[in-house]
C-alpha cells in the first residue's frame, strides 16, 4: 500500500507517518529502482497501530521507541517496568484531575448560591 493508504488505515495523516519515520519509530521502505512509490505492508501497519495505541496509553515517543526495541529483544522485565511507571504517572494525573474537578465543583456551587457580588469562579481564577 502507499503511504497515503497506510496513514488512512492507521488513522493518522501522511505527515505523521513521515514524522515517525524521521524519529526512527518506523522504517521508510526503499524506493523501487525504476521509480514509483514506496510500498508498505502489514508489518508497517501493525507498527503504526502499535505506536498509536501506546500513545493512547500515555507513553511518550521516546518510551515507544524503547518499547519497540525491547520487543525485538524480548525484554519483558523492562517493558513491565515502563508500564508500571506509566501507570503510576497516570494515577498521579488522575488524582490531580479529580482534585481540580472537586475544586471547580465547589466553586460552581458557591457561584450558584448567591446572586450578588463577584462570582467565586472568576475570583478564584484571578488570584
Amino acid at each position: 500500500m502507499t503511504i497515503a493508504r497506510l496513514a488512512e488505515a492507521g488513522g493518522v495523516g501522511v505527515d505523521t507517518v513521515r514524522y515517525y519515520q524521521r524519529r526512527g519509530l518506523m522504517v521508510e521502505p526503499a524506493r523501487p529502482e525504476r521509480g514509483g512509490f514506496r510500498t508498505y505492508g502489514g508489518d508497517d501497519l501493525a507498527t503504526l497501530k502499535f505506536i498509536r495505541q501506546a500513545q493512547t496509553a500515555g507513553f511518550t515517543l521516546d518510551e515507544i521507541d524503547e518499547l519497540l526495541r525491547l520487543d525485538a529483544m524480548a525484554d519483558r522485565a523492562r517493558v513491565r517496568e515502563l508500564a508500571t511507571r506509566r501507570i503510576e504517572l497516570l494515577d498521579d494525573r488522575i488524582a490531580e484531575m479529580r482534585a481540580a474537578r472537586d475544586a471547580l465543583a465547589r466553586l460552581a456551587d458557591a457561584c450558584g448560591a448567591g446572586e450578588e457580588g463577584p462570582c467565586p469562579i472568576i475570583e478564584a481564577f484571578e488570584r
